[in-house]
């Protein structure tokens, strides 16, 4: 009996080890038995965006959900951040030989699936890519030039420098604009204000600097775009359609009434079509 009880003990304590895991580039939880789903939250979030969404699918899945280094609790790597990020993710994949594997990836998570399957497709299934677009940097920046895009500028040194109050001021106003649900404002406002701040500023910049507009034409696997329509539908769409032009297989679904956050703003809509596009 004694050594049953210590046989189940080590047991139970490899099943945790491997339910949880740390590396340099990210934590990884594993909740649920099932096809593999790598579930990559957007900037600064911790894996715990996707609770919600976990609760649900777990039940029929193997849901593998990341932090990334410099947010949460997961220290800092040093820079290139998002590039590391990436080769680090897609290793993963292979140590863990999950075979044709969904990505689910929300913003910055979005954008480093359709990386990842622009490389190494062959590694996927599907991906399901939520409000998220293959250069950020042509969204916000005119006359876009990614290599222009440098860690030495005066708004980046600026952030860097602020102090916490202001830093905190910049973090709520931006929360805000971020989900119609107001009663996430705090959460997105202290996932902010817990980030690295040289990954908050670098890591961002590297993010702006990526531009997949060309390389997401070698994407053969369909892809889901799930996309919010907040503040302003008409101006969303030519975006969608401008940018993802290039992609072959694609299915752009939009979320009315929803900002960035759609698992916030629209759960229902949002489980809806993860679900119905995962059994596809």
């Amino acid at each position: 009996m004694k050594v049953s009880r210590i046989v189940l003990f080590f047991l139970f304590l490899s099943i945790a080890i491997s339910s949880n895991a740390q590396y340099d580039e990210f934590k990884v939880t594993v909740s649920g038995s099932g096809p593999p789903i790598l579930l990559i939250p957007g900037f600064t979030c911790t894996g715990e965006v996707w609770n919600e969404t976990v609760a649900q699918l777990n039940k029929n899945y193997e849901c593998h959900i990341f932090t990334l280094a410099g947010f949460g609790d997961v220290p800092a790597i040093e820079l290139p951040w998002l590039p590391k990020i990436k080769d680090a993710l897609l290793n993963y994949v292979k140590e863990k030989e999950l075979d044709k594997a969904t990505i689910i990836g929300h913003s910055l998570g979005g954008s480093l699936a359709l990386w990842m399957a622009s490389e190494e497709g062959i590694l996927f299934k599907k991906l399901i890519v939520v409000d998220a677009l293959p250069s950020i940097g042509a969204l916000m920046i005119p006359n876009f030039e990614a290599a222009s895009i440098v860690y030495d500028n005066p708004y980046s040194n600026n952030v860097l420098n602020m102090d916490g109050e202001s830093f905190k001021t910049m973090a709520t106003q931006m929360a805000s604009y971020m989900s119609l649900n107001k009663e996430l404002h705090s959460r997105l406002t202290d996932w902010i204000i817990k980030s690295d701040r040289e990954i908050y500023v670098h890591g961002y910049t590297d993010l702006l600097k990526l531009d997949l507009r060309e390389a997401i034409k070698k994407i053969e696997i369909p892809v889901t775009i799930l996309a919010a329509t907040y503040p302003n539908k008409e101006m969303i769409l030519l975006q969608y359609e401008k940018q993802y032009k290039n992609l072959p297989q694609k299915n752009i679904l939009y979320a009315e009434n929803s900002a960035h956050f759609i698992m916030y703003d629209q759960p229902e809509w949002f489980m809806k079509h993860i679900s119905s596009e995962l059994i596809k």
